[in-house]
């Protein structure tokens, strides 16, 4: 997040617009207002590695507050911002903010999260905040006065992120902060990875908070380019954004893919999208038809990753692979991987275990010296985060589900990921949700939490068809028992689906319908 250098060079390349309002920022208003922000946190008191934290949506003000910290040492945690405020709270004493940056978009969570926040020194409130906002400042008027020139004793910073928390409570991942001043060894190797040029226009459609979208504008400022943010996932947005600004590179997960092909072939034909490069996805497996259908219509630009923000390894596929092994995640880059049954003894070529990497990571769980020590294996020196996959013989690894996701039928384990990717792919469809609920007999059984398509009508009709639909494409366990219908599942724009929530809507009272 530091381009001192380009913003006296290129003062007035945008270095990020709004894509909403179409609001331009410049390098050089990007540099003073880090620099502001940054004497604010040394006149608190910070020093390099302590902690700051940011709840807000995407807005003008974000890059700046992770800006700030990367030029002053310090850890910087951009929080979900759609926790409730009982789960802002955990986080925020969790990685022991001393600055709590939020928004007036999020104040009546962030309100009720300072009351339950210890250690918290200063809070700010980005927009105007309201006789009675507690604690908050205004941002604007707090960083104003200070000078748009570096902090004396710039140091490297660095993001703390949490994990998503999708099966439980989110966990920081910690790592040691590097020995340099900032801006120091270019933008590094994802650069490469990810295929991103110099001067490129980067289209970030995803919440910044998550690490893949802070990645990509990161990298984006490093390699001197343009970065649109889209304040939330609208396709025809994407695409009307793409043909305006001449977006040549985006990094996107595989709802959003769903969704544009969803759209009206009349609409998906009306934006000129061949400025586009590269399209970057990962998140989650992408179901084979929805991926061979963006190829046929964007070209083989998209180039899948996977990996996780432990940084314990990763592996890379670009089209013409993928077209090759359908399915795939990649082939290693980074990291040795490894498949291992649950005694951890290698699985053979092609059969399923859980994911490992044998490398140099250098993370733990912020304060949780057993969930460190669960992800991990000291003496083959392996980390995994619980995913479930296979390798091929060529070292292709193809992802079935995380293993907390996996469903016992009649003592039979079913990996709902597949059903899932095939639900989406029916006309009437827009997102799905597989879990096992309760079942006296079988202990579960599985079930499908379906969102359709818009203007298509629920009932026992539809339920039937989509049963029957699962049943001529896979075996009869793999498929749903029920579907029951909701207006919209809990998935952050990020791609992951919140399943705890999901399932605790069912395993709360053993109930079989959602209330």
């Amino acid at each position: 997040m530091y381009a001192a250098e380009h913003a006296h060079s290129h003062p007035d390349q945008p270095a990020f617009i709004m894509g909403g309002t179409g609001e331009v920022v410049t390098y050089a208003e990007y540099e003073a207002r880090a620099n502001r922000l940054a004497h604010l946190y040394r006149d608190q008191g910070l020093s390099r590695g302590d902690h700051v934290a940011v709840f807000m949506e995407n807005n003008p003000r974000f890059l700046e507050t992770e800006a700030a910290a990367d030029r002053t040492g310090l850890y910087y945690t951009l929080i979900n911002s759609y926790l409730s405020p009982e789960e802002v709270a955990y986080v925020l004493g969790d990685c022991q903010a001393r600055v709590f940056i939020t928004s007036t978009a999020k104040r009546e969570v962030a309100l009720e999260a300072a009351t339950m926040a210890g250690g918290v020194e200063r809070f700010l409130m980005v927009g105007a905040p309201e006789a009675g906002d507690g604690p908050f400042d205004s941002f604007e008027a707090a960083v104003a006065g200070y000078p748009a020139e570096p902090v004396a004793d710039e140091a490297q910073g660095m993001a703390m992120l949490y994990s998503s928390g999708t099966t439980g409570r989110p966990k920081g991942i910690w790592r040691p902060l590097p020995d340099s001043p900032p801006g120091v060894g270019g933008p590094g190797p994802l650069a490469t990875v990810w295929r991103l040029r110099e001067g490129m226009t980067y289209l970030s459609p995803a919440p910044l908070y998550h690490s893949a979208p802070t990645g990509g504008v990161s990298l984006t400022i490093r390699l001197k380019g343009t970065i649109v943010i889209m304040e939330r996932f609208d396709p025809e947005q994407f695409l009307a954004l793409v043909e305006r600004y001449r977006v040549t590179h985006t990094q996107m997960v595989p709802t959003m893919f769903s969704r544009l092909l969803k759209l009206p072939e009349e609409v998906r034909r009306r934006y000129d999208l061949s400025s586009l490069e590269g399209v970057v996805h990962a998140a989650a497996p992408c179901p084979v038809p929805v991926k061979e259908a963006m190829i046929e219509w964007l070209g083989p630009i998209l180039l899948e990753y996977y990996a996780a923000t432990e940084g314990i390894g990763m592996t890379v596929c670009d089209s013409h692979e993928w077209l090759a092994h359908k399915g795939t995640v990649g082939r290693a880059l980074t990291g040795k991987l490894m498949i291992l049954d649950e005694d951890n003894n290698p699985c053979p070529t092609g059969s399923e275990g859980t994911v490992w990497f044998q490398s140099d990571a250098n993370f733990e769980y912020f304060n949780d010296p057993d969930k460190t020590a669960e992800a991990r294996d000291k003496e083959r020196g392996t980390s995994t985060v619980g995913d479930v996959g296979r390798v091929d013989e060529e070292g292709y690894l193809y992802l079935t589900d995380r293993k907390t996701y996996m469903i016992i039928s009649g003592g039979v384990n079913i990996y709902p990921q597949e059903t899932e990717n095939l639900l989406v792919t029916h006309p009437k469809v827009l997102d799905a949700a597989v879990i096992g609920v309760p079942n006296e007999d079988l202990g579960e059984e599985v079930k499908a939490v379906v969102q359709l398509m818009p203007g298509v009508e629920e009932g026992p009709e539809l339920e039937r068809e989509l049963i029957a639909f699962c049943r001529d494409h896979l075996a009869h366990f793999k498929c749903p028992r029920s579907v029951d219908f909701t207006a919209e599942l809990p998935r952050l724009p990020t791609g992951k689906l919140y399943k705890r929530l999901l399932r605790d809507r069912y395993w709360g009272d053993h109930t079989s319908r959602i209330v």
